[in-house]
């Protein structure tokens, strides 16, 4: 018992860097997923590719066949699907955008948003189809 009383400073300090160590682990909450399993809710689920990124982001580059929608109009875009049980997949140029606008999407209903972790640079990473281009314009990359 003396050896705690002695130590717990260094007990304290042990413990708060093995839980900061396991929080991200914990902390996922359906917030990010790989590129191989947003290509199997899209594919699978019928889910719906959304990139976030700003437009001229989106032009120098973007998934193919991902909507853009971009953060700042992301609350009440008619470009988001109206069935909000279908999984919603977003991507930005690193995947932090889309994270935020993951949590923002479940808050406003859409159970299944989730953003892919790495973003557009993880997608491209995964050999995944990438486009050049507006939206509607697109060219393949």
């Amino acid at each position: 018992m003396s050896f705690f009383a002695e130590n717990w400073v260094l007990i304290l300090v042990a413990f708060v860097s093995g839980a900061m160590l396991v929080w991200p682990l914990v902390n996922r909450s359906g917030g990010a997923i790989g590129t191989a399993e947003a290509v199997r809710l899209i594919n699978r689920e019928k889910g719906v590719l959304v990139d976030v990124s700003e437009p001229k982001e989106y032009a120098e580059g973007h998934a193919a066949g991902a909507r853009n929608v971009p953060f700042g109009q992301l609350e009440g875009s008619r470009d988001l699907p109206s069935n909000k049980a279908l999984p919603v997949v977003l991507l930005c140029p690193s995947g932090a955008r889309a994270g935020r606008a993951a949590g923002l999407l479940r808050k406003a209903g859409y159970e299944k948003a989730v953003a892919v972790a790495g973003g557009t640079a993880a997608w491209r990473e995964a050999s995944l189809p990438v486009e050049k281009g507006a939206a509607g314009k697109a060219v393949a990359a």
